[in-house]
């Protein structure tokens, strides 16, 4: 089954508009999330950069970092902080509780001490404004407070707090519970608790709460965000039990997931203003492209329909825009192998379409102007061998009779009869030869102006000079005749052939002069009628019958009885005049008066 151009482009640009869509969905779907997340993280490590070079302009300001922190979140959507040497936040002076020791069970160095214990390892900062301490309510300046704890690195390590020793193990107890838990990991890798507790000794003191110092402003947010919070703890546990080597991993991006939720964090090592060590930590959700591809998921199953609609009906349009200039060259083309040329390709474009289509249009010209050549030379051809065909068939019969004249004559000279009349026939003879001389020449004549072939040369002369001329010719055939010439001519000056208008002048009043009585007239007349010039012979004294006025143009037409061969002319004359003023493209006629006939033409007058 012959498919059309329309329906192929149709169906290859739907198929390539759903390819290439179908490869968007697919790479969004498979990739998008890779993309969004090392674009996340570019993001992140670019900002953590900037902020870094910011912290360390403002190091020691709380209420500065604390902004830096919003800022960077509101921008990166990512929580960010910076961490001493041993992984506790800078600028905790806005949350944290002193305490003044009493008592230490195994080492009285920390007996009498004031130490300051950062809150935000122990307890939510929310429950203080919302006067919720239920969970610690003997936290209170004044009150009495127990704690337990490790030495790491000649550092205390604050694992518990109570309101007493008692209360260490009980539910109501604060804890830094990533540290506990880190302990508990770590303990596994000794062989017994007593080689760990050598490593890190347990420590368990009392004391008085002095002072509590609660955030306000904006270094409230910092420590609203427990989760970030926790992952902090966990590096601190980490970093004190060495199992994070800051010189190993120096800027370290960690995956994790909490509550089926992914997190990266970033993890960069530096050092603050005063040459310690110091730690960058940020995170991170990826929930949020999660959930965007959950939406694009559903949402890309309305995208599909509405895209394949606007793909077919998109696709339609540009198939039959591409198409139209191609179906129109085919019908073009249909035209010109049935020799139509008469219509054309329309060009609105300059592309190669374009260029094609003026091609077409070019070759249709060429074809056309070639073909209508080959069909007048066919019809020249034509006319020549029609013309010749005439020719034969007309001298064939027009010399049948001055033959036949002839071969009489000499037959009666041959026999000797009418001996006396020797002379008689002589001339008989030499007329009829004469009259088959003239006849030919003008059948010759004629041929040549049928043929076609015939190109007349054209000019500009006075037609009274010319008329006047072959009056003085032919007077005296109108003297023996004794006819009356009368002539009124203008002195105009006309387009044509000289030598073929004077031939023609000449068979019109030969003519007139032949048919017309004796002591009849004979008028010529001009006429000028705007760009044209009209040339009239009139006869008086004979009419011709008014349904062989057409005919007289024939060749070898006679009109009977008047017009005999033996008074007439070849025959000839007026078809002769007839070719030449048709080659000249001017009106001409004949037409009978009251009291003769008209012989007329036109002629253009010479523009000035």
């Amino acid at each position: 089954m012959r498919k059309g151009i329309v329906l192929k482009l149709f169906l290859l640009t739907t198929a390539l508009c759903m390819l290439i869509l179908a490869v968007i969905f697919i790479g969004q779907t498979v990739f998008f999330k890779q993309f969004y997340v090392n674009q996340k993280v570019k993001d992140v490590n670019a900002g953590l950069l900037a902020y870094k070079n910011e912290y360390l302009k403002n190091a020691g300001d709380a209420q500065t970092a604390a902004r830096l922190e919003q800022q960077f979140y509101q921008k990166y959507n990512t929580w960010y902080a910076v961490l001493d040497s041993r992984g506790g936040l800078k600028n905790t002076e806005d949350f944290f509780m002193e305490i003044r020791l009493n008592h230490s069970n195994n080492d009285p160095a920390y007996s009498g001490r004031t130490i300051k214990i950062p809150l935000y390892k122990f307890i939510n900062v929310e429950d203080f404004f919302n006067g919720n301490t239920f969970t610690a309510p003997w936290i209170k300046e004044g009150e009495s407070i127990a704690f337990e704890g490790l030495e790491i690195n000649n550092q205390l390590v604050i694992q518990r707090m109570g309101w007493n020793p008692a209360n260490l193990r009980e539910e109501n107890r604060l804890e830094n519970r990533q540290m506990v838990t880190k302990e508990y990991e770590v303990v596994t890798r000794y062989p017994s608790p007593t080689q760990y507790h050598e490593k890190y000794p347990n420590i368990l003191a009392s004391g008085t709460i002095t002072n509590i110092q609660i955030p306000d402003g904006a270094g409230n947010a910092r420590y609203m965000n427990h989760l970030f919070l926790e992952r902090i703890k966990a590096f601190e546990a980490n970093l004190l039990y060495g199992d994070y080597d800051p010189a190993r991993d120096a800027n370290q991006i960690i995956d994790y997931e909490e509550n089926h939720v992914n997190y990266k964090m970033f993890v960069n090592s530096f050092e603050d203003r005063d040459e310690n060590p110091a730690y960058l930590i940020a995170m991170t959700s990826l929930q949020p492209v999660s959930e965007a591809a959950g939406v694009m998921q559903h949402y890309y199953v309305y995208t599909a329909l509405a895209t394949l609609l606007l793909v077919l009906l998109a696709s339609f349009y540009y198939s039959r825009r591409i198409a139209r200039p191609l179906l129109r060259i085919t019908s073009m083309t249909k035209q010109m192998a049935g020799l139509d040329f008469s219509k054309k390709i329309p060009v609105t474009t300059k592309d190669e379409i374009g260029d094609l289509s003026n091609n077409i249009n070019a070759l249709s010209e060429r074809l056309h102007s070639h073909i209508l050549r080959l069909n007048e030379d066919i019809e020249k051809e034509k006319q020549l061998e029609h013309t010749r065909k005439e020719f034969i068939s007309g001298v064939s019969h027009e010399l049948k009779t001055p033959l036949s004249v002839i071969q009489s004559c000499l037959s009666i000279l041959k026999d000797g009869i009418a001996s006396h009349k020797r002379d008689y026939y002589f001339n008989a003879m030499e007329d009829e030869v004469k009259r088959m001389n003239l006849m030919i020449a003008d059948m010759l004549e004629l041929a040549k102006y049928e043929s076609g072939t015939y190109k007349m040369k054209m000019g500009s002369f006075y037609i009274d000079t010319i008329i006047n001329q072959i009056c003085e010719k032919l007077a005296v055939d109108i003297s023996d005749k004794q006819l009356q010439l009368h002539t009124s001519v203008g002195h105009v000056e006309v387009v044509g052939s000289e030598l073929r208008i004077e031939q023609v002048i000449i068979n019109f009043l030969t003519n007139a002069i032949r048919y017309t009585p004796e002591r009849q007239s004979i008028l010529i007349t001009t006429m000028e009628e705007q760009d044209k010039v009209k040339i009239c012979i009139e006869n008086k004294g004979a009419h011709i019958p008014d349904e062989q006025l057409e005919k007289i143009w024939d060749r070898f037409y006679r009109v009977e009885p008047s017009r005999q061969r033996s008074t007439g002319g070849t025959g000839l004359g007026l078809a002769i005049s007839k070719k030449i003023l048709d080659m000249h493209d001017v009106p001409y006629g004949v037409t009978n008066t009251s009291d003769g006939v008209i012989f007329y033409f036109y002629l253009n007058k010479k523009e000035k």
